[in-house]
């Protein structure tokens, strides 16, 4: 009786705490929460606290663990324990990336918490995906939170809704169309139709928030999954173990049920790059960010149901990059320029923004560190290859502004304009510097 009381005691304490420690909960009355994210690269950053830290993770379905990266950065405030060493494996032509296990970490997502997530850590330095979304990053968080609660992702204004099940309400929507989910390795896939040389075929697509592209396809003749005679070589992305590269092109039409797009993207990852991707046999590719992008969608994966509903990007036109260079942060450079804050008492003043320290030496002009953007990408034959642009280079300017008044997103957008628009690139190599121009080419309608 006394061991009975006991329990009941020890039970009741537990319960006064009103969070589990097994999944994620919502913290308050309401039991759900909004939380607002950035949208860079068709990507999904939203802040998270782990540990009480304030960082930022990508939203990524495709993925089946929790991860940290920067992991050296960050490591001795985050106060990671019961760490073990583990091997983990991606996309890309390289081998598996060690990492270290750590249990019993506190998650918040705005009011939703967890109190024992499993954080993997990678501590290899070349894989860090800030520099080329331009914004710091720190990790991804996909199944553990999806698992655990529905998630409305309102891709148009920008905001996640995270809802506990037994407070989430479905709402009649007629112009909604909604699929069913098939989990492989804790990764959600739904079924889609592609149209290729007027031949409609059934797809069974990873739902990968994670990635950028529109749409990836694996090449299978035997089902009529190949590209056509208008496509490209080109660097698709980076995952974690190494770049993928393929061949970039469009299909004729793409379908989720009713919703039809037309004249969409699709790339066609080599098969070395994708080969631990196709353990999963029945896998036909991925249905990435810049289509899901196109609807605002309910995620719920107890009923594995994934709700969708077009918004205003939906009838956005599908473009590519045109001129062949990919551009990533490569840090920061000392820049003379006006001052427009006169008579300040202090050598070393700030002017408010998030990006500069500014050294004065003279009532007219000041010095700030601003961001630098390097070429990581070039496409071989490509018009800015043709124009003697080189891996490596920094880009100073473009049509005459200099980039670092650009997010990194919106510089790159520029490359992604109408056929025959003129690039003009000041650049900066070895300490020469030296202008180049160039139009940007399209190589399909």
């Amino acid at each position: 009786m006394m061991k009975l009381i006991r329990v009941l005691i020890l039970f009741l304490c537990f319960s006064s705490l009103g969070v589990s420690q097994g999944k994620f909960t919502i913290d308050n009355n309401k039991k759900t929460d909004k939380i607002n994210f950035k949208l860079i690269n068709n990507l999904i950053i939203i802040p998270v606290k782990v540990n009480d830290v304030e960082l930022s993770f990508i939203l990524d379905t495709g993925v089946s663990k929790t991860i940290i990266f920067n992991y050296t950065n960050i490591t001795d405030s985050l106060k990671m324990k019961n760490i073990e060493p583990i091997y983990i494996r991606g996309l890309g032509e390289g081998e598996s990336v060690e990492a270290l296990k750590s249990r019993n970490n506190v998650f918040k997502i705005g009011d939703a918490i967890k109190l024992n997530q499993d954080l993997y850590a990678i501590f290899n330095e070349e894989i860090n995906f800030a520099p080329r979304l331009g914004i710091p990053v720190h990790g991804i968080v996909g199944f553990d939170l999806f698992k655990d609660l529905v998630v409305e992702i309102n891709y148009s204004s920008n905001y996640i809704r995270l809802t506990e099940h037994k407070s989430f309400k479905y709402k009649k929507c007629k112009k909604c169309e909604t699929l069913n989910l098939e989990f492989y390795n804790n990764k959600p896939y739904l079924d889609a139709n592609v149209k290729i040389d007027n031949k409609y075929i059934t797809v069974k697509l990873l739902i990968d928030s994670g990635g950028s592209d529109a749409l990836w396809l694996f090449e299978d003749n035997a089902i009529g999954i190949k590209h056509n005679d208008k496509y490209f070589e080109d660097f698709l992305g980076h995952g974690l173990s190494g770049s993928v590269y393929g061949k970039r092109s469009k299909i004729d039409e793409f379908a989720l049920k009713s919703f039809v797009l037309k004249n969409a993207n699709v790339a066609f990852p080599d098969s070395t790059s994708i080969a631990f991707a196709k353990q999963f046999k029945d896998r036909n590719g991925s249905l990435a960010g810049n289509i899901l992008k196109r609807f605002n969608l309910i995620v719920d994966y107890q009923k594995a149901i994934m709700t969708f509903k077009k918004n205003g990007f939906f009838k956005h036109e599908f473009s590519y990059n045109k001129s062949g260079i990919e551009l990533a942060h490569n840090g920061v450079r000392f820049v003379k320029e006006l001052d427009q804050k006169m008579n300040k008492p202090d050598n070393l003043i700030s002017d408010g923004s998030n990006k500069t320290y500014q050294i004065v030496f003279d009532s007219d002009y000041k010095f700030a560190l601003k961001p630098a953007y390097a070429i990581v990408e070039l496409r071989e034959n490509s018009p800015a290859y043709k124009a003697g642009l080189k891996t490596g280079d920094i880009v100073l300017s473009i049509n005459g502004k200099p980039t670092y008044d650009y997010a990194l997103q919106d510089l790159m957008q520029k490359f992604y304009e109408r056929e025959g628009t003129k690039i003009k690139l000041t650049i900066e190599r070895q300490g020469t510097t030296f202008s180049v121009t160039f139009k940007l080419e399209a190589l399909f309608q």
